[in-house]
């Protein structure tokens, strides 16, 4: 089938928007592989596909689909792309929606100078909730927040990490590092991603501190690899840095593609994400 896509990006976190309103899909998890793949499909980190609500009081359901072929339950800079597109494309009027997800509802939010503000909801602070398994470990108490040590096998040798473990919707490990820049990422990510204490996998952030307001940021997404921007995860360092005591809202986030802003009050309340959303070209492709 000939398939109408748009191509969009948050802060380099790249995106195929698909409206599946006015197209009929049904995809199978090699067809989305094939549409992500960067030599022969278009290339993106998430396909987000644009359909009618299931819910009631809902404006639009959004799914999320991974360059690996997998659906996940979230994914913060694919939801400001979806609210521009869905305004750009004339299917709602509205500045503000109310999107369905696998996670839940979320509420993305036109502002003025064109970047987009969106109620990413309350975090998931309770471990097994997240899921993480912290059965027979020792946390260490930091702030308001835990740190949990994860054993990484490194070749013959073995490293232990502490992580801040938090669900944006889905599953975040979040460390401190020195430098992002020299961080072993692309070393340490995917064992992170893959550790068996987390039973979903998980989302690997890697987080900086500047100042009290400020921090930079890489995250090594699962079933993506590193990306230029991570809204969830972005989210969720900063929750964590707040509870640390590390931090204090509004918090300006570096990620190597853009910047993004965070706010959020503290526990039981809402994160709001606020960033660009950027479309890059529309296009047609066989599939």
């Amino acid at each position: 089938m000939k398939l109408k896509f748009t191509k969009m990006h948050g802060a380099g976190n790249d995106f195929v928007v698909i409206d599946a309103i006015g197209q009929q899909i049904d995809f199978t998890s090699a067809q989305w592989k094939q549409l992500g793949d960067r030599r022969f499909g278009v290339g993106a980190d998430q396909m987000l596909v644009v359909e009618k609500p299931t819910r009631p009081g809902c404006d639009f359901r959004y799914r999320i689909f991974n360059s690996d072929g997998g659906e996940v339950e979230q994914c913060g800079n694919g939801a400001r792309a979806f609210a521009k597109f869905v305004s750009q494309k004339g299917l709602t009027d509205k500045r503000s929606i109310a999107v369905e997800t696998m996670a839940g509802i979320i509420a993305p939010r036109l502002e003025d100078d064109g970047s987009v503000t969106v109620d990413m909801g309350a975090p998931v602070l309770e471990p097994a909730q997240v899921p993480f398994d912290a059965e027979g470990l020792d946390g260490v108490a930091e702030g308001r927040d835990v740190l949990w040590p994860l054993v990484l096998e490194l070749g013959g040798d073995k490293e232990t990490v502490l992580v801040s473990v938090v669900s944006m919707g889905n599953p975040h490990a979040v460390q401190l590092v020195a430098d992002v820049d020299t961080a072993p990422v692309e070393l340490t990510g995917p064992l992170i991603e893959h550790h068996p204490r987390f039973p979903r996998r998980v989302n690997a952030g890697f987080m900086q501190l500047m100042n009290r307001q400020h921090i930079r940021l890489r995250v090594f997404e699962r079933g993506v690899g590193e990306t230029l921007a991570c809204g969830t995860g972005t989210c969720a360092a900063v929750v964590a840095g707040i509870r640390r005591g590390l931090l204090d809202s509004p918090v300006k986030v570096d990620a190597r593609g853009g910047q993004l802003s965070i706010a959020w009050a503290g526990e039981g309340q809402p994160v709001y994400l606020t960033g660009p959303a950027v479309t890059v070209f529309e296009g047609e492709i066989e599939i």
